[in-house]
């Protein structure tokens, strides 16, 4: 009888309201990983175009790209007799695939650095050799004709002979915090994104590469408990703003020879070599020098022989030149031309020159950015490239001739759309996500054909339907100084128009960022959603600085980061606060890193806007960062003063009135503790109270085993103590407001009327 009445009201129960959807929890994001979309590795193209490789299991399998099916196993650990080996962390091909480089054993140092035990296999002989036995070495690497293997070890750049196995070193001088040759330093590898300073020349008789010396630069030290008696103290070089850097040089060295020659690179001031490349011209050299400004780049030609140079070409900006364009730097098979990609006309394109430094055409136009240069196809004579043409919070996936004609969208579906080509181009695999969807991944000929599916994120889909959430929903509105500023939101569960609830914004805002774009956000979005269960209104709104909207828009901040940034967030918030249904009293804001700066600029700026504020990771005075990010937008402070003392949030801890939460890990290389550190002493200074958290030995990600739950459950019992309170009752619609300009969530923005000219 019971049984039956239980089953009754269920019933009854469930017809009245609906199934019960399950709450998101944060042991589901952190702990479990249960919403984690499904990807799709990059691809290890082979030459052939249509194959590709994958490591699984201890194997690295071949595939058909066109098919998916196993075609062959090249290497199995498992058949590997070698006592030192154990195991892969990463592999790498010759140039010819007879040979494979295999990784094991990796141990990270910095972002982009690491150290491993590195083995040579030989495809047709079916053996594997150590390159060097004896320790961990660095960025083991072929020479084109796969004879040979250039590494460093303690800072010594060396080479080895495969067919006899001599071992040469190359240099002698490598010390620890002194002299790095063939790797770069810690703001290099931060900044320019580059670990490795070698490059074999084409024909494999030279080896050039990059020397550091840091011996003037400053050194930082962190501190790590490892449950000893003593801490640890790593003590690295980082140079700070207006501080020495390293003073780097380039030398070239010659196989048969055995000399070393050192090119003529060096300037009576500072500048940087952020790049070396290898012309089609096995003896010619091409060095990329950039004043300390970072304002002038040029190309320098050098002679393998002699290390005499010309410059092929430069270019000034009255901003900045940003790294991400050396990457594109390609010289053609004909040994007669280059690619350079360039903001010189106000957007970012890309150009066709000569081998005398003269520009033959512009191959891309228009009132929009090109934001991935994908690389040339030679043989059919295509460049392709992936654009925000419709829409700076989209990307298209495009192709153009070499002559600058016949320039083609790819892809036809809206949101977001990022190819990788094989080798040949004959094939691409595009990956395509919106906000609201997970990433898809399929596979595309070049005639644009679909072959394939290789992955649906179907299992996900139907999690976000049986999960409940909420779409995010895409709005613009514009500025007190008449700027048209994009935004998404995410409305709370069972949204009531008539309700007024808090609301929670997340921003970046750091130069070229983007937040607010139509592709698939990641783990943060689980959270958000999480957040909207539980009653908050989620917001994240680009400023002024942030990417896709052209050279103005993000250049506005040069030498006053922070300030244009903090003026649009604080007029988002106020835009947020004025809606019908949320609770202008109730407004908090959270970022990391430059996002984390942001925040506390925020809520100390905008202290009668914002009532809560987390800071993760936080830059609280540019003179304590590093020297290249910082002086490129900002000049050092002895140039520029005002800029670093209006913008840096230790200089307004006086202004304090909300609810502020302090996050930092006190092994990050990056952003250091000091940040937080100094901070907390100006608040103190200031009598304000704050709450802080730290974490020992975690880096600038602040992540490992139950790191990242721990950090998310303070962050949302912060905002639940702070920022939420009581769930606000239903009230009449405010008078007078206007309600919010909704766009479709393909991310086509609606235009203002009003347009004003933005001047740095």
């Amino acid at each position: 009888m019971n049984r039956v009445i239980t089953v009754l009201l269920f019933s009854i129960l469930t017809s009245l309201t609906g199934f019960a959807q399950p709450d998101i929890s944060l042991e589901d994001v952190w702990q479990n990983y249960t919403f984690v979309a499904n990807s799709v590795p990059g691809f290890n193209f082979m030459a052939d175009g249509k194959h590709y490789t994958r490591l699984e299991r201890g194997k690295i399998n071949q595939y058909d790209l066109t098919t998916g099916r196993l075609t062959e196993t090249l290497f199995s650990a498992n058949e590997v007799g070698n006592r030192d080996f154990q195991g892969i962390s990463s592999y790498s091909f010759s140039a010819d695939e007879s040979k494979i480089m295999i990784a094991s054993q990796s141990e990270r140092i910095y972002r982009r650095s690491s150290k491993a035990k590195f083995f040579v296999y030989d495809r047709q002989t079916k053996t594997m050799a150590a390159v060097f036995p004896n320790d961990k070495i660095r960025y083991a690497t072929f020479n084109p004709q796969a004879d040979k293997v250039a590494f460093v070890y303690q800072n010594n750049l060396y080479y080895k002979d495969l067919a006899s196995g001599a071992l040469t070193q190359l240099t002698e001088d490598g010390a620890k915090n002194a002299i790095i040759n063939g790797g770069t330093d810690w703001v290099y590898e931060e900044e320019f994104a580059i670990a490795v300073g070698f490059q074999w020349a084409p024909d494999g008789k030279h080896l050039a590469y990059l020397r550091f010396d840091e011996s003037e630069v400053k050194e930082f030290t962190m501190t790590h408990y490892r449950n000893e008696a003593y801490p640890e103290y790593e003590t690295f070089k980082y140079p700070k703003v207006g501080a020495d850097n390293a003073l780097v040089s380039v030398h070239v060295y010659d196989l048969e020879s055995k000399k070393t020659v050192k090119a003529d690179t060096e300037l009576a001031s500072d500048h940087y070599i952020p790049r070396i490349k290898w012309t089609k011209d096995a003896n010619t050299l091409c060095v990329i020098r950039m004043n300390r400004h970072q304002s002038k780049v040029e190309l320098l030609l050098a002679d393998a022989k002699t290390g005499k140079t010309t410059t092929l070409f430069e270019e000034k900006n009255k901003y900045y030149i940003e790294e991400s364009v050396l990457d594109d730097l390609s010289f053609l098979e004909d040994g007669k031309h280059f690619v350079w990609t360039s903001e010189m006309d106000g957007w970012q394109h890309i150009y066709l020159y000569d081998m005398k430094g003269k520009q033959v055409r512009q191959l891309t136009k228009g009132e929009w950015d090109m934001t991935s240069f994908h690389g040339i196809d030679e043989k059919n004579g295509k460049v392709y490239y992936q654009a925000a043409k419709t829409s700076p919070m989209e990307r298209g996936e495009y192709v153009v001739d070499l002559e600058g004609k016949n320039d083609q969208l790819l892809t036809e579906a809206k949101g977001w759309n990022a190819a990788q080509y094989s080798s040949t181009f004959d094939y691409n695999v595009l990956r395509h996500s919106t906000i609201n969807s997970p990433s898809s991944y399929v596979v595309y000929d070049r005639a644009g054909n679909q072959i394939r599916s290789i992955e649906d994120n179907a299992r996900l889909k139907a999690k976000m339907q049986s999960y409940d959430v909420q779409p995010a929903e895409f709005f613009s509105f514009t500025t007190k100084d008449e700027v048209d500023l994009n935004g998404y939101m995410i409305k709370p569960r069972n949204f009531d128009p008539n309700k007024k609830y808090p609301v929670f914004m997340f921003l970046y805002g750091g130069p070229g960022s983007q937040q607010v774009v139509d592709s698939w956000r990641g783990q943060n979005y689980w959270w958000f959603q999480m957040l909207a269960q539980q009653g908050y209104l989620v917001a994240c709104v680009d400023n002024r600085g942030t990417g896709a909207r052209g050279e103005a828009f993000k250049k506005i901040t040069y030498l006053q980061l922070g300030h244009y940034e903090t003026i649009d967030q604080i007029e988002a918030a106020k835009y947020l606060g004025g809606l019908d249904y949320t609770d202008a009293d109730r407004i908090g804001i959270f970022g990391w890193s430059y996002g984390g700066y942001m925040s506390s600029l925020c809520l100390l700026k905008g202290n009668d806007v914002f009532k809560t504020a987390i800071a993760v990771a936080p830059v609280t005075n540019w003179k304590w960062y590093d020297t290249i990010y910082t002086e490129r937008y900002m000049r050092t402070e002895e140039e520029n003063p005002d800029g670093y003392a209006n913008n840096s949030p230790v200089n307004f801890a006086d202004q304090l009135k909300g609810n502020y939460l302090l996050v930092h890990g006190m092994g990050d290389d990056n952003v250091h503790f000091q940040q937080t550190a100094e901070m907390a002493n100006a608040l103190i200074m200031a009598n304000k109270q704050y709450d802080t958290y730290f974490y020992p030995n975690r880096n600038h990600g602040i992540s490992g085993g139950l790191t990242r739950l721990h950090l998310y459950q303070k962050m949302t019992n912060f905002l639940e103590d702070k920022l939420k309170g009581a769930s606000g009752d239903a009230k009449s619609p405010k008078s007078g407001r206007h309600p919010i300009k909704l766009v479709p969530t393909d991310g086509a923005k609606k235009k203002s009327k009003k347009k004003k000219t933005i001047k740095p």
